[in-house]
């Protein structure tokens, strides 16, 4: 009998890109991120265009019981004393939950439940992080160089970037050379 091999993708662990191809891939940038940094009058003095982290995914087929992959290579940087972040958000279907696999880098993942109780989670190069249903998330990088993490998710998941329109409740920022988080107050 004869059967083929197939070769599936793979992902580069080293650099967090994948080697497929068809990728999906979306940069977001400082200019897309309306209202995320605390500190607007440093926000607005980055140019728009500044890349803040790019997304790559692989092609799923999309419906009950699929499953998306992609990471997340997030920069290094601040927009004030804050550390640069993902927007972050619920998903739409807040039941579905989600895995996120440290490739490379350091920094942190911000879980919030829908009654504003915040935690974090230190990500680094092999962590794995069980996101529950029901809970945002964002990943917020804190060292000096590109954070990246893979994730899977279900393709029903949706995002939800509405429900956190007053923020999250906790910022991490850079104070007295020490990464601090701080609650938010006024949300």
């Amino acid at each position: 009998m004869n059967i083929p091999v197939i070769m599936p993708p793979g992902v580069a662990f080293q650099n967090g890109h994948f080697t497929a191809e068809n990728i999906i891939n979306k940069t977001t940038h400082s200019g897309d991120l309306v209202g995320v940094f605390h500190d607007e009058a440093a926000w607005l003095a980055l140019p728009a265009n500044t890349p803040i982290y790019q997304v790559e995914m692989l092609q799923s087929a999309q419906g009950e019981g699929e499953l998306f992959v992609g990471t997340t290579h997030l920069n290094p940087g601040r927009v004030g004393d804050e550390f640069y972040m993902t927007r972050g958000h619920f998903h739409q279907r807040r039941e579905q939950g989600e895995v996120y696999i440290g490739l490379r880098g350091t920094g942190l993942l911000l879980l919030q439940d829908e009654q504003g109780k915040a935690r974090l989670e230190q990500v680094s190069t092999g962590s794995v992080h069980i996101i529950p249903g029901a809970t945002a998330h964002r990943l917020i990088n804190t060292g000096t160089e590109v954070l990246s993490a893979l994730a899977v998710w279900p393709t029903i998941a949706g995002h939800d970037y509405a429900a956190l329109a007053q923020g999250f409740a906790l910022r991490v920022v850079l104070q007295d050379d020490k990464i601090q988080a701080k609650e938010v107050q006024n949300r």
